[in-house]
């Protein structure tokens, strides 16, 4: 199997069933009155969905050669690490800005500029989170 577009289907069906079943664990209730179990349960369905389809898809496209590169992996890990244990040991604006410019090194090209409108866009969106709905995001 050298697919890239097979295995994506396989993966998004595995994940959605995978939440799916977990979802039917809690109550799932009436779509009037639902339960905690309800969304979940409906945002898998829909991740099956596309997964089936991407299966379906891909025995009509040319097959895509999967390839991947190790340094690519390892940075968006290191940066998911990183945002993680800066969030919680300093602050989460610190986080942000080292996932962001992080992880970009993986891409093909790199942009200071740019990684700073992202960064303040990400810090924008936590702050929104935090005031606008209440959440308990430690930004400072």
């Amino acid at each position: 199997m050298n697919n890239l577009n097979l295995l994506r289907g396989i993966c998004l069906v595995a994940i959605g069933l995978l939440f799916g079943i977990v979802s039917l664990g809690y109550k799932i209730g009436e779509l009037s009155r639902a339960g905690p179990g309800l969304f979940p349960l409906l945002v898998s369905s829909l991740v099956v969905l596309i997964g089936l389809v991407t299966l379906a898809r891909s025995y009509f496209v040319k097959p895509v050669p999967i390839d991947y590169n190790v340094k690519n992996i390892s940075l968006v890990l290191l940066g998911l690490c990183g945002f993680t244990v800066l969030s919680q040991h300093v602050n989460m604006i610190l986080g942000i800005v080292f996932l962001v410019f992080c992880t970009t090194f993986a891409g093909t090209t790199y942009s200071v500029l740019r990684n700073i409108k992202i960064s303040a866009g990400l810090i924008a969106i936590a702050f929104a989170f935090k005031h606008l709905l209440g959440l308990q995001l430690p930004l400072f």
